[in-house]
């Protein structure tokens, strides 16, 4: 079985900045892509950023391209989600997603986090 922990997340002045993480464990015998999703109320859940964990390829959302960075660490797992000059309207729950092999013996499998809240004042 495959976990995903991420942390994090809080309440922060517009213009400021937090840091998410993401790390998976359990079965991992390889991963394809890790990211973050978010979900505000009453809406639906929107990607936010990607990272293929054999290309290093990224994939941002229009609307926090330039604000926010995504990166890896492959030994740990674990992927993060750097937030900058955050805005009211990025506020959601913040879900970590992977799409990781758990054998050798399995194809892929799409697993998401239980998702933390970012809250950004005005």
């Amino acid at each position: 079985q495959v976990q995903l922990v991420e942390s994090g997340g809080g309440l922060v002045q517009a213009g400021g900045s937090l840091r998410l993480s993401c790390a998976a464990s359990g079965s991992i015998f390889s991963s394809r892509t890790m990211g973050w999703y978010r979900q505000a109320p009453g809406k639906e859940r929107d990607l936010v950023a990607t990272i293929r964990t054999d290309t290093g390829i990224l994939t941002y959302a229009d609307a926090i391209k330039d604000r926010f960075t995504i990166s890896r660490d492959s030994a740990k797992n674990t992927v993060y989600l750097q937030m900058n000059s955050l805005k009211p309207e990025d506020t959601a729950v913040y879900i970590c997603n992977a799409i990781i092999r758990p054998s050798l013996g399995t194809w892929y499998n799409d697993y998401w986090g239980q998702g933390t809240q970012v809250t950004v004042s005005s």
